[in-house]
């Protein structure tokens, strides 16, 4: 019998494509505090993506700690410019300094995935989008803020890239999965080569 499988995530969007690609799973948020997480890691000098894999990480043994025997998916995804790592904007004012700072400029997307059970770490990977948005005026953002509302507020860069958010770019070097979070391709392999999915 094959193990359950859970995603360790209220995601809306990672759930989307798991159910699109046909995986037959549940969703169930991790209870941790992500910023208690972060911050030593911030202060040890942790690099964007071993950060993202450490939050990952955390989130599937925050699930695998409840469900004996499941397979946990743990994702999450920083978004980096230079060594800065960008959050999710506290209000709209926040919002319009992202995308200010974001102006003209290629920013990176971390994407984590780690796969869990019982508490061990089977499988991790990490996959990057470059995004190089165009050079955007004060007026522009001001209407692009108002026009998404608070949209801009659920996601780091402050931008849905599957809707308006995107008309802030000229170019983006990697895949679609990669951008909204979830490095699907690689997952889909590492569940085939643990008998999860059918090879």
């Amino acid at each position: 019998m094959k193990p359950a499988l859970i995603l360790a995530s209220s995601s809306s969007s990672r759930q989307a494509l798991m159910r699109n690609a046909g995986l037959e799973f549940t969703a169930q948020a991790a209870d941790i505090n992500e910023r208690l997480i972060e911050e030593p890691l911030q202060e040890a000098g942790s690099t964007p993506d071993e950060t993202a894999l450490e939050l990952a990480k955390a989130k599937a043994l925050a699930v695998s700690a409840l469900h004996h025997q499941a397979i946990i998916i743990g994702c999450d995804q920083t978004m980096s410019l230079g060594s800065r790592i960008y959050h999710k904007p506290k209000d709209m004012a926040e919002a319009h300094q992202h995308l200010m700072s974001l102006s003209g400029q290629t920013h990176r997307l971390n994407s984590a995935a780690v796969m869990v059970r019982d508490g061990e770490v089977l499988w991790q990977t990490i996959t990057h989008a470059n995004m190089t948005v165009r050079k955007l005026s004060e007026a522009f953002v001001d209407g692009h803020l108002r026009k998404v509302g608070e949209k801009a507020l659920t996601s780091v860069g402050a931008y849905q890239l599957e809707g308006e958010g995107i008309q802030l770019f000229t170019s983006i070097e990697g895949d679609y999965f990669t951008v909204l979070g979830l490095p699907l391709l690689p997952l889909l392999e590492a569940l085939r080569e643990f008998g999860v999915i059918n090879a």
